[in-house]
């Protein structure tokens, strides 16, 4: 595979921020096309380890040596433009791209792209998608912001016409991507650092619809209001297939759930039922991610089998409700949920999974989305049996003192919710210790490093 942007297969690409899950695959796809690639990131991880394997020259570190015979220079949004790497590219006049142009460049070399957008479940429709697709012999290339079994890891590079990607609404990257079929699964007020209301994110997405080309789609889920909003105020070229639980062209019927939370329904499109869909991944909210997934295989002409038995092979992904193991009767799991809304869905699945007690252990993630969203996530643990509350994740971001896991903890008892706050991991693996018994659940929760209190745990 080679790409019109770098016709030069001699060419070397490197990436400031080669670890995040997106870059990663991006850089994957480019050594398996025979580019030469080198990439720094602040700590090695297996990610970083897999890509050396590879072929690529990691550096840990961002340092501006780094830049040693590049042509290109690709970055994270993470990154600030004080960072030493980005410096001295501008000083050696190296072409630079951001990970969201660079992505839509390697899109222009496809016809069929599936760019998957929305506030929450983007990871986990992809796969979902995924694993239909891989169902289909068509040599997919596929780009999943988590970590799935099917494909081994967070990238396929396929050499077919074939696309499918998560596309990411934060600092509106998703619109310099190409696709052929975008999906909207919700719409809700996050990433406030960079938008200024939820006013702004709907009308990102708005320009997100219009990207999409006349003979194109829109797969959308027409019972989430902000979505409803977005399609009724704009006048849109693509053809829109509008899916949802109990409305839309295509139509989840007859749901009922196992002991396990997970979903058996028929799919309905325009009154007519087409097959029966089994889930081996629990919550309604997983059921809407099918419909989405289906409405884009329906699009894509692929078979009833493989749709079926794409999405009863589907058992998540890393970090998406994710069963680590058992100790002493005690079933620990670990979800990535790190937004109100996604808080309330992972809780709601829990709840109907087998416990006696749960034990959630939270991670807020960043600041600024602790701060704006304080209200609600002070509102989204609400008849929880045991809330533990970890330090705020910082990612990005520095400590200002306005708001700390603290003040979230005082909001939250407030609301008659048993709540603690631990500030050290290995403190809070003593209290679970102390007061975890045969039959409960630990969930861990968090997009940071809150995943290693449950293998901690575990250990």
């Amino acid at each position: 595979m080679s790409f019109d942007f770098i016709k030069d297969i001699n060419k070397k690409i490197h990436f400031i921020g080669i670890g995040g899950i997106s870059m990663s695959g991006l850089a994957e796809i480019l050594i398996s096309s025979g580019y030469k690639v080198s990439g720094s990131d602040m700590k090695s991880s297996h990610i970083t380890n897999k890509l050396k394997e590879k072929g690529a020259q990691i550096y840990i570190g961002h340092n501006g040596d780094n830049i040693n015979d590049v042509d290109l220079v690709v970055y994270t949004a993470a990154i600030s433009f004080d960072n030493p790497e980005y410096i001295k590219s501008k000083q050696l006049n190296i072409p630079l791209m951001d990970r969201a142009e660079f992505l839509g460049h390697i899109m222009k070399g496809h016809k069929y792209n599936v760019a998957v957008a929305g506030t929450h479940g983007k990871t986990t429709t992809t796969s979902m998608l995924a694993h239909i697709v891989l169902k289909e012999d068509i040599d997919p290339t596929i780009l999943v912001g988590g970590e799935l079994d099917a494909i081994g890891g967070n990238v396929l590079a396929g050499h077919s016409e074939y696309f499918i990607t998560e596309a990411c609404e934060y600092k509106a990257s998703f619109l310099k991507f190409f696709p052929y079929i975008g999906t909207i699964l919700n719409i809700d007020a996050d990433h406030l650092d960079y938008y200024k209301d939820i006013n702004h994110i709907k009308d990102t997405f708005k320009k997100f619809i219009n990207i999409i080309p006349k003979e194109g789609y829109l797969v959308a889920n027409i019972e989430d209001e902000n979505v409803k909003t977005v399609l009724s105020e704009g006048n849109y070229s693509c053809n829109i297939l509008t899916y949802g639980l109990n409305s839309g062209s295509l139509m989840a019927k007859n749901v009922n759930y196992n002991a396990l939370g997970c979903a058996t329904f028929d799919v309905q499109k325009d009154g007519e039922t087409l097959f029966q869909i089994n889930l081996n991944v629990p919550g309604e909210h997983n059921v809407l991610n099918a419909l989405a997934s289906v409405g884009a295989a329906l699009i894509l002409d692929f078979s009833n089998d493989s749709i079926t038995s794409g999405l009863s092979s589907f058992k998540g992904t890393h970090r998406r409700f994710e069963l680590k193991g058992t100790k002493n009767g005690v079933t620990v799991i670990d979800d990535y949920a790190h937004h109100p809304t996604e808080i309330k869905a992972t809780l709601s699945a829990a709840r109907n999974y087998p416990h006696n007690k749960i034990y959630c252990v939270f991670q807020p993630h960043t600041y600024s989305r602790t701060l704006s969203l304080f209200e609600d996530f002070s509102n989204s643990f609400y008849e929880m049996d045991n809330l533990i509350l970890a330090d705020i994740y910082a990612a990005r971001e520095k400590d200002t003192g306005i708001v700390s896991s603290n003040m979230l903890g005082d909001s939250i008892r407030d609301k008659h919710v048993n709540c603690v706050n631990i500030h050290s991991f290995d403190e809070i693996v003593d209290y679970l210790n102390l007061n975890l018994k045969e039959g409960d659940l630990l969930l861990t929760m968090g997009a940071g490093d809150v995943v290693n209190v449950g293998e901690m745990y575990l250990k």
